[in-house]
């Protein structure tokens, strides 16, 4: 099964451009309809803003749409796009509420102020992998709990939980199709003395 990325959480930043206020927001979104729902949403809170732009893409049916909302064609929408389509995001919808400030930013100026916006908004939501996963745990010796720790990290698990008993037992999360050679690693890495336990696989997203 394949893997994406979308939004981790809601996010939302802001910065001040010659006296325009920009304000990014952004919410994973399945569905065309919850895109449509988070833009009315902030049109009603921003109701007195200049402008509130939109860029949002779903991923089945390959959905993707975008409005400059009364800012010159191609400066605003298609700007808070490309950031996500950059970062290989889907399921999102990006709106970038502006409140005129009184001067004029110029083509170029409002490219990189949307494109600004869009970023901090991303960059508060954070980014999650949307893909198959597996629960793995394991009972490590104090002595080999660090080397095991660092492996673990460096081979791309997710450690979820750390109990100290009279061994260490380590729960995470593996992308089911490397869970083998994981296992494979860390049994060859402790000489065969910890062993990982398979739990169930689930599709989920796990933040980066």
């Amino acid at each position: 099964m394949t893997s994406f990325r979308i939004p981790a959480h809601d996010g939302c930043d802001e910065f001040t451009e010659k006296k325009s206020r920009f304000i990014g927001v952004v919410r994973y979104t399945k569905t065309e309809e919850e895109a449509l729902a988070f833009i009315a949403e902030q049109n009603e809170k921003h109701k007195t803003a200049g402008h509130n732009v939109y860029a949002y893409s779903i991923r089945e049916n390959n959905i993707m749409r975008y409005s400059d909302n009364g800012e010159p064609q191609g400066t605003a929408g298609l700007p808070v796009l490309d950031v996500f389509r950059k970062e290989e995001v889907f399921d999102f919808c990006c709106v970038v509420t502006r409140y005129f400030g009184g001067i004029l930013l110029g083509t170029g100026g409002l490219v990189r102020a949307y494109s600004h916006a869009a970023k901090i908004a991303l960059d508060s939501a954070g980014i999650a992998v949307m893909r198959l996963w597996t629960d793995g745990k394991m009972s490590i010796p104090y002595n080999l709990f660090e080397i095991v720790q660092k492996a673990l990290i460096a081979l791309g698990a997710k450690i979820t939980d750390t109990d100290y008993g009279a061994e260490v037992t380590v729960s995470f999360l593996i992308p089911t199709e490397e869970f083998d050679m994981i296992s494979a690693k860390i049994f060859d890495t402790t000489n065969g003395r910890v062993l990982t336990r398979r739990g169930e696989d689930k599709f989920m997203a796990v933040e980066e």
